[in-house]
């Protein structure tokens, strides 16, 4: 059977055809959609968002050593997250095969790096995969768990954005049953103290070797040889943009298999062309091999360290000219810098936020980091996941060591944030007693990569009734008293509670607690926000002064007619959120049909 599937879809029908019992991760650009696809799978496999990715990593590591084949995915910065489970299970091992997705992104499309997680296989010592499309994407996932059952290790499978976003034609298959294995008491394998993680390095320098030899032998390693004038060596989305610049006027080398890489066939690829250009996205991780193979190459000397190695960048690269089609075309996109949503409850927060001058604002990851943006200009730092909360109570300890300085911190996270490492973040602000202020943006979903559950919501990932934690009594748990919940689309609450949390001398909490606009609402959310995006509001253009007050909100739905200079709001767009009819200063905007 065939279908049509993006690399993510084909990786959730790689990991279903394999066998796959037990899959978790945590939802992050461009990885989402792997356990969002894996979850259809509701009677063959469980599958779980995890509050982070160092949690997801261990719980499929739990679910190997038990005996089911598992799966965790996660996004490039997520591995850092994972980094501390998965250099040790290198040294254990697996019981039944797991496998980790990393979807790097090249080119920074909706992350604050570009890291190459490449090196993480090296550096875990642990072999590594890498697709180039849809059908290698389902293929190679498949071959990770063999690869990792042979060789009693963790397998790594290397995402890229263009990988998992394309769509390819796939050849599906039916789903093979692995029975789970007998779980055996081990702790000379799993128990990793100094004197059992010696034994077990020397055995991880053993399998790599081992490794280090299939590499060599492997089909996902190929030669295509035709005019040898020209060798290119490529992996991953990369090789599919050289194919598109040279077709089938080179040789290439394809390297699917790539740590460890294939020593042996690089020396009889590079020894039959002439000249070889190592064509990878950001760090020179084939290239460095390559030399210390004893080969000049064309690799970073000639194409760029950072950004997506598309088919007109390597044509600029080799032949000095772009696609000009392409470059004119880029000329005529209008820009469209990312914006809150109509409706956003994060708006009403940050439009009081940024109009005080006497704070610094730590931010954190999610919708809100807009809060840097026009009109807001309300976000002074951001970092990566829970660090919000850390470097507010930093930089407020230090601020407090200038007595005279008078500078406040407000920290910013969202609620599922809060819950991926933001509660660690609150339960050092309040084990140090800062006084820099939380604010916890609760909108009720994990919103920025497309309204993912988490343990705020009170559903599983496969929708299943579950726990719905409260992050007040959570809040209070850890220590801090000072807890106030508002509705950030009230302004004047907005502003009474930031002036009564930066009155305080001591750590403090704010939760703004309304739902995301785009969120399908549950049953006790319809409940709690029944009033929710009733009204709608217009502006009267006889009492409008033009004085663009309501402009400043960064609503999408509300614009301004320069000729007329009058402000008119969209009526199709306007979900009756009302911060617009709160800082109207002349009473201009009013609820349709009063």
């Amino acid at each position: 059977m065939k279908k049509l599937l993006t690399g993510n879809e084909a990786v959730a029908q790689g990991a279903y055809e394999a066998g796959v019992k037990y899959a978790s991760a945590y939802p992050g650009t461009p990885s989402t959609e792997i356990l969002e696809n894996i979850a259809k799978y509701t009677e063959d496999i469980l599958a779980e968002w995890a509050t982070n990715e160092k949690v997801a990593l261990e719980s499929a590591m739990g679910a190997s050593v038990a005996g089911a084949r598992s799966m965790a995915a996660m996004k490039h910065v997520g591995v850092n997250v994972a980094a501390d489970p998965l250099f040790t299970i290198s040294y254990t091992g697996i019981n039944a095969g797991m496998v980790i997705v990393t979807a790097d992104e090249p080119g920074q499309y909706s992350s604050q790096n570009e890291q190459d997680n490449r090196n993480y296989a090296k550096f875990a010592k642990i072999p590594m995969l890498e697709p180039s499309d849809s059908q290698e994407s389902k293929d190679m996932i498949k071959t990770a768990f063999e690869i990792g059952e042979t060789y009693d290790t963790p397998v790594l499978v290397r995402m890229t954005t263009r990988v998992c976003h394309s769509k390819g034609i796939v050849h599906c298959c039916e789903r093979k049953e692995v029975q789970i294995k007998d779980y055996k008491k081990d702790v000379m394998k799993y128990v990793c103290v100094p004197a059992v993680s010696k034994r077990l390095r020397v055995k991880v320098e053993e399998r790599m070797q081992k490794l280090s030899d299939f590499s060599d032998v492997t089909e996902l390693n190929y030669f295509e040889w035709n005019d040898k004038k020209i060798g290119v060596i490529a992996s991953g989305a990369a090789f599919t943009f050289a194919k598109e610049v040279f077709g089938d006027s080179v040789s290439y080398l394809k390297l699917g298999f790539t740590n460890p890489l294939p020593a042996e066939k690089i020396r009889e690829f590079a020894g039959n062309v002439d000249k070889i250009y190592v064509i990878e996205e950001n760090d020179p991780y084939i290239e460095e091999q390559v030399r210390i193979l004893g080969f000049d190459c064309f690799g970073k000397n000639l194409f760029p360290s950072y950004g997506e190695l598309t088919s007109d960048v390597i044509r600029k690269s080799v032949f000095g000219e772009a696609n000009k089609t392409i470059e004119y075309d880029r000329k005529k996109v209008v820009p469209r810098p990312p914006t809150l949503c109509v409706g956003c409850p994060h708006r009403g927060f940050f439009y009081q936020l940024g109009k005080r001058k006497d704070i610094i604002v730590s931010g954190d990851i999610g919708c809100y980091t807009l809060g840097f943006a026009e009109p807001y200009n309300a976000v002074d730092l951001t970092i990566c996941m829970g660090a919000g909360a850390s470097m507010g109570h930093g930089a407020q300890q230090v601020f407090d060591m200038k007595k005279d300085s008078g500078k406040r911190v407000v920290s910013v996270m969202g609620d599922s944030t809060f819950f991926h490492t933001g509660i660690n973040s609150l339960i050092n602000v309040s084990y140090n007693r800062s006084n820099a202020v939380t604010v916890i943006l609760d909108n009720r979903v994990t919103g920025m990569t497309g309204h993912q559950d988490n343990p705020g919501t009170g559903y599983t990932l496969q929708g299943k009734k579950t726990v719905e934690l409260n992050i007040e009594k959570l809040v209070r748990a850890i220590g801090i008293e000072n807890v106030v919940q508002i509705n950030p689309n009230d302004l004047t609450s907005v502003k009474a509670a930031l002036d009564w949390a930066l009155s305080l001398d001591e750590p403090s909490v704010i939760i703004t607690r309304w739902p995301c606009v785009l969120k399908k609402l549950s049953l006790q959310d319809k409940e709690e926000f029944k009033e929710i995006f009733q009204d709608k509001y217009s502006i009267d253009q006889n009492k409008c002064t033009g004085c663009k007050v309501c402009i400043k909100t960064g609503c999408p739905a509300i614009s301004f007619d320069n000729a007329a200079k009058k402000a008119t709001i969209d009526l199709e767009q306007c979900v009756g959120c009302s911060v617009c009819f709160q800082v109207c200063p002349v009473g201009a905007i009013g609820k349709v049909g009063t």
